[in-house]
């Protein structure tokens, strides 16, 4: 080794690649090192010492060179600035340089020594055994301490543990600079270098006969954690010893960041929600997270002795696709301990682990159907809060269904179309205990008669009323599980569906569409109509039964036109959140404009004067809505009488139209139907379009 005069390390770049050569060269035990193959090791360069075409140490100079110092004060120039260094320390300290002997912790502080290091001697044994096959007999001792310098492993001949013994060089004993001089275990942890020192480098006398090779051990983070040292005779000191332990440090390290990789990846496993389970030879689970043996409530024994392929029992394990390189996506049955679970699962090959490894991912659709229900919006957003009424037999209503909130029975609402029953059901979800849970509402007379199956109690794989090998779908009944299912228009559901719908909502259990087993719901039903149910009941258009089983808890809300106090209070209401979502325009309503929506009667209650009203906001020029703004708050007078009518379409179609200035595919995609559906229903109540896009314009213009 040299540096300058010395003959020691300097920092230049050599790659582990050419200490191996240099390595193989060297000894004479073959050229196939063990230490070549230690897991992890790496190839790229690290900064350490050259090798070749060194002088050896000059044995008698460096005592010379020791006695000059620890005698008479004078350091040579020549000395390692490290060793030099570690020398003035162990003088300024008091170190005694004839001592040197080694002091070992009792047991007990030992063992926890040995716990806090335990991956790092897990790390280093395999590759400390396979550096002593090499140098057996050769009378070098391997040696592993800490970040302290305590010594945790020593593997050495007979002869040489003989010796460190009585140096005390054992197991326990702190070797750093202050207790036993300086030497290479404490110039490479006090120094993060590595270094090679023999004979009088060393402080203390007892240390003279021996040369020491040592490199620190670096953690993940780049702080030294340990070092690797051999030991030996001082006349049997060579350069290449040092690359050995250099080689073994860094397949330390390479060890030490597999071991941290593997423990994150496990912990990331570990902390994941889903359950995870890797499938060996035969099918058999060779690893699983906790959240795989809580979902199938089984211990990691057991579960390592069974044929996972009995628990799903619906996917088809001899299928060639994903048994061979493809993947396997859906959702089935889990036969757990606790009985019979639905998941989605997915299935993979784990390539880097084997090919007949399978890693299993299963989540239980509960967590899937809550993911569903945020994106698609399934939830309450109103409370009785953003109730407004001062009619008394409304305050009365709205009282009635807040004590309704925590009860569990089922609830039907009556009232005629634009009454508010939504708002009434979702005041009621939020008020209720099932408050956290989806509110999945469904509106009964959009969904086609083919469908009703599919859309209320979801399919199983291959089910899918769009036909294909597609997978299967959770219903609308699934999806409310744990909150509310609202039933809108429960009225035109058909009568020949009502028996399957009377027994879900008796037992709250579903069958999806090509499934067998039933599945078990906790919902609370709130079901609205804008007919009188119990006269459908009555003449047969509607069956007793479910009438009677929804008719639990009722509600009946008053239209608008019986409650006129609730229309200055909803229109002042509907104006001042025009003018909060558009300051600039600060519009108000004139008496006239006032007293015109008070002589109305609304047949499209409050959702008609709510269109009403911002079609005359959007429409007026002026800031005042007055007199001349009211036909288009109330619709056309050609059309009222056609508006007049309970449960009217007209005056919707009507809004829609002046709020989207005449223009057909506008109104549609407002009213959420197709504008083939809109030009029929504008067929059937006689609506002039080409009339009302003229007044809409000439008022525009006014």
């Amino acid at each position: 080794m040299c540096s300058q005069k010395s003959q020691y390390c300097r920092g230049k770049f050599v790659s582990i690649a050419e200490i191996m050569r240099i390595f193989r060269g060297a000894l004479p035990f073959g050229g196939d090192s063990s230490i070549m193959n230690m897991p992890g090791a790496p190839t790229a360069a690290r900064p350490f010492c050259t090798l070749e075409g060194e002088p050896m140490k000059d044995l008698r100079a460096l005592e010379e060179i020791w006695a000059k110092y620890v005698y008479e004060g004078e350091l040579d120039e020549s000395v390692n600035p490290y060793v030099a260094e570690g020398w003035k320390r162990c003088r300024a300290a008091g170190v005694n340089p004839i001592g040197g002997l080694g002091r070992r912790v009792d047991e007990e502080v030992f063992r926890s020594i040995r716990e806090a290091n335990a991956q790092l001697i897990d790390a280093a044994m395999p590759i400390m055994q396979s550096v002593f096959d090499i140098v057996r007999r050769t009378g070098f001792l391997m040696v592993l301490t800490d970040g302290a310098g305590y010594v945790l492993e020593t593997m050495g001949d007979e002869s040489i543990m003989t010796k460190t013994r009585d140096l005390r060089f054992i197991p326990g004993a702190l070797w750093d600079n202050q207790s036993v001089g300086t030497n290479a275990i404490s110039v490479a942890l006090d120094y993060n270098t590595a270094i090679q020192m023999a004979g009088a480098e060393h402080y203390c006398r007892t240390h003279h006969g021996w040369t020491c090779s040592a490199a620190p051990i670096h953690g993940y983070d780049g702080e030294v954690i340990g070092c690797i040292n051999m030991s030996g005779e001082a006349d049997g000191v060579h350069d290449h010893t040092l690359a050995v332990v250099l080689a073994a440090a860094i397949g330390i390290e390479g060890k030490l960041s597999i071991q941290r990789n593997a423990e994150l990846l496990r912990s990331a496993l570990e902390g994941s929600a889903d359950s995870i389970v890797l499938l060996g030879a035969n099918f058999r689970p060779v690893w699983s997270n906790s959240a795989a043996r809580r979902l199938l409530g089984m211990e990691d024994a057991e579960l390592r002795a069974l044929d996972f392929r009995t628990l799903l029992p619906d996917v088809d394990w001899a299928a060639k696709g994903w048994m061979h390189g493809g993947s396997f996506a859906d959702d089935v049955r889990v036969t757990t301990r606790g009985g019979v679970v639905r998941c989605s699962v997915a299935i993979t090959h784990a390539d880097a682990l084997g090919s007949r490894t399978l890693n299993v991912t299963l989540k239980k659709q509960k967590h899937l159907i809550a993911s569903v229900n945020k994106l698609i919006g399934n939830r309450a957003s109103y409370t009785f809060d953003d109730i407004f009424t001062a009619d008394a037999e409304m305050r009365k209503t709205v009282t009635l269904a807040a004590r309704y909130a925590h009860y569990d029975g089922n609830i039907l609402i009556e009232g005629e179309s634009g009454t508010g029953k939504e708002l009434i059901a979702q005041a009621i979800h939020n008020a209720g205990s099932r408050a956290s849970g989806p509110f999945v509402a469904v509106n009964c007379a959009s969904l086609h008669r083919d469908m009703l199956d599919h859309e209320l109690f979801g399919y199983e794989a291959g089910a899918s009323p769009l036909g294909g090998d597609r997978g299967g779908s959770p219903g609308k009944f699934e999806l409310a599980h744990g909150g509310t299912l609202f039933l809108d228009e429960i009225s035109d559901i058909p009568i020949e569906f009502q028996a399957k719908l009377l027994r879900a909502v008796e037992t709250h259990r579903i069958t999806r569409v090509g499934g067998t087993q039933e599945i078990e719901l906790d919902i609370r039903i709130i079901a609205s109509t804008n007919r009188h149910l119990g006269a459908l009941a009555s003449s047969g258009a509607f069956r007793g039964d479910l009438y009677y089983r929804l008719n639990v808890l009722r509600l009946e809300i008053p239209p608008l036109r019986r409650r006129p106090g609730d229309i200055r209070i909803c229109a002042e209401r509907f104006l001042a959140r025009l003018n909060s979502a558009d300051p600039a325009q600060n519009k108000s309503m004139s008496q006239e404009f006032i007293d015109g929506l008070m002589s109305y009667d609304w047949p499209g209650n409050v959702r008609e004067l709510q269109n009403g009203i911002e079609r005359a906001y959007y429409a007026t020029p002026e800031n005042v809505l007055a007199a001349q703004s009211l036909p288009l708050a109330v619709g056309d007078i050609q059309h009222r009488d056609q508006a007049g009518q309970p449960g009217s379409e007209a005056g919707e179609i009507l809004s829609a139209l002046t709020l989207c200035g005449g223009d057909v595919e506008k109104a549609a995609e407002r009213l959420g139907v197709s504008r083939a559906t809109l030009y029929r229903h504008i067929k059937r109540h006689s609506i002039d379009v080409k009339s009302l896009r003229h007044t809409v314009s000439n008022l525009k213009n006014d």
